[in-house]
């Protein structure tokens, strides 16, 4: 590990410890290098944050300058901007990579050459001096080579076709002159953008440019710089040049100087969402009990084994009936949020989180509703649905910047859900959502939960089923609880909804064969039809089994 390289090259005991390290976005990450530095240094106080803010800090400064707020602009492969005010308080704007940012890059650069010179040969007919560059630079003789390679061509090889740019740039070339003129246009907006994001047009601003694309390329960076005084005529416009460990220093210096090494490893850029919120447990979860049926598990018979676990699973059905008033009053809510143009919102981690995912995603396909009035929000996103995610559900942060970017509003209702009830991006979210107006609800197994007032969802359904046959693992009866209790919810919301006729699927999309045939049969069902009369109602109706019905009627 690099930071236990550097254990003993510490002379004297530390104040405290800053750390910079590219690619940290999340609170997740923050912990996460706090925990390995921890481990260390363990008494030591650490502030962790990004490799952007320590080039802002390497910046030029002065008594005077610390006063007003700073922005970096950085151009190299990628590009972004950072942020800070006086007070300490940052904002990233960009680093969002070559797919989706990245403006002004030497990546963005490079492939804007690349377009540029097919481009002018489709119009033209011929090739141009840029053309020619890069296909020097890449040892090819035809354009056509260029789309094999550019299909399959690194973030960096694309990038390093920039010099090229450049280079035709200074013998006159048009096109290239006019890729820079845009990159510098880029680069200046998106600094001004992130600097009006701290303070009002007009005020001071000291703009740092960083990156190996404004450093090595002189009259680029004068380019740009020109744009950003037309833009900001109060800016103060310097370069980086000193390396950014000198801002890790500075920030160590800020936060940490002056005083004894004393504490725990601390977060300074704290969540906005107080975690301190977050539920006591009066005694441990049952979820976290050792189960006493089970404590030879793995020396049972076969068949004993099954029948135990069987026996098990069955408890949560005896333990949810106790909950059915509340799971009765949930149901209510959510068809009444559903009747006035509302939504539905699962939020959980791991198995919880995955659940809530299933049951929204089989929402539209058998009760014949949009996408959006069920969703699921899983900690650690898309990739959490298919493999664990270090750490994400320890971030409430994470979940209520998950609700905010749903557009969650007083319509809608949220369910949390968390097996043992403590879960900060379950907490998280719900925080967000009760601020916004919408019903909260926490589904859990912890009947010993102590909740602050403040914090306490509206509704909180917490049934007792006992710990699971292999201890801490979730996924056995608090799993089959879970989906218990959705898929209730869920069916008879929807059935009081008119998607339900009977118990049939009446709001049934029928989107293959064996759905098609199980269409037809509901509509012989409802109806009394035949068969054919059925299938033509359908065919007729674009397949939709209620329009097919009232047509038969």
């Amino acid at each position: 590990m690099a930071i236990k390289g550097l254990q003993g090259r510490a002379i004297a005991p530390l104040a405290g410890i800053a750390i910079g390290m590219a690619g940290m976005r999340t609170d997740g990450d923050r912990q996460r290098i706090g925990a390995a530095a921890a481990k260390v240094w363990p008494e030591t106080p650490c502030y962790a944050t990004d490799d952007l803010e320590t080039a802002l800090m390497a910046g030029e400064s002065d008594e005077k300058t610390k006063s007003v707020a700073r922005v970096l602009i950085l151009s190299g492969t990628g590009s972004c901007c950072c942020g800070r005010k006086p007070d300490g308080k940052t904002v990233r704007f960009g680093g969002w990579g070559h797919i989706l940012g990245d403006k002004g890059s030497g990546y963005e650069i490079g492939l804007c050459g690349l377009k540029a010179s097919v481009h002018f040969l489709d119009r033209e007919g011929r090739w141009p001096l840029l053309g020619r560059n890069i296909l020097q630079a890449l040892q090819m003789n035809e354009p056509e080579e260029l789309i094999d390679w550019a299909k399959m061509a690194a973030k960096s090889e694309m990038a390093a076709l920039a010099a090229q740019v450049f280079a035709a740039a200074a013998k006159g070339d048009k096109l290239a002159r006019g890729i820079l003129t845009a990159a510098a246009e880029s680069l200046a907006g998106d600094g001004v953008d992130c600097a009006r994001r701290m303070v009002k047009d007009g005020s001071p601003v000291d703009f740092i440019f960083a990156g190996s694309v404004l450093l090595k390329q002189p009259g680029f960076a004068r380019q740009a710089r020109a744009r950003l005084l037309q833009l900001w005529p109060a800016a103060r416009v310097t370069r980086l040049r000193r390396d950014s460990v000198c801002g890790a220093l500075e920030l160590a210096r800020e936060h940490f100087g002056g005083r004894a090494g004393a504490g725990k490893i601390q977060q300074i850029n704290a969540p906005e969402h107080d975690t301190t919120l977050l539920p006591a447990s009066g005694a441990l979860s049952p979820t976290e009990q050792r189960n006493p049926r089970s404590k030879n598990l793995d020396r049972m018979s076969l068949s004993k084994a099954v029948a135990l676990m069987i026996e098990e699973e069955s408890k949560a059905g005896r333990a949810l009936l106790k909950e059915k008033r509340k799971i009765q009053r949930l149901i209510q809510w959510v068809v009444s949020a559903m009747r006035r143009g509302g939504r539905l919102f699962y939020a959980g981690a791991g198995t919880s989180g995955r659940l809530g995912m299933l049951d929204a995603v089989e929402c539209p396909p058998t009760f014949g509703i949009s996408p959006h009035r069920v969703q699921g929000i899983l900690a650690g996103g898309q990739s959490a649905v298919w493999k664990s995610v270090e750490g994400a559900e320890d971030s409430p942060t994470a979940g209520a910047s998950a609700i905010d970017h749903r557009g969650v509003n007083r319509r809608d209702v949220v369910i949390g859900i968390a097996a043992g009830g403590r879960t900060p991006f379950v907490w998280g979210a719900l925080g967000a959502a009760r601020r916004k107006g919408a019903r909260t609800v926490l589904i859990c197994f912890n009947p010993h939960l102590k909740m602050p007032a403040a914090g306490r969802p509206d509704l909180v359904i917490a049934p007792d089923v006992g710990p699971e046959v292999l201890t801490g693992s979730t996924r056995l009866k608090a799993g089959t609880a879970t989906k218990v209790i959705l898929n209730t919810v869920t069916t008879l919301a929807m059935a009081r909804l008119g998607k339900v006729a009977g118990n049939l699927m009446v709001g049934l999309k029928a989107s293959n064969g064996k759905l098609r045939d199980r269409a037809v049969r509901i509509v012989e069902a409802v109806t009394g039809a035949d068969a054919m009369a059925a299938r033509a109602a359908l065919e007729k109706s674009k397949w939709r089994v209620k329009t097919a019905c009232q047509r038969l009627r």
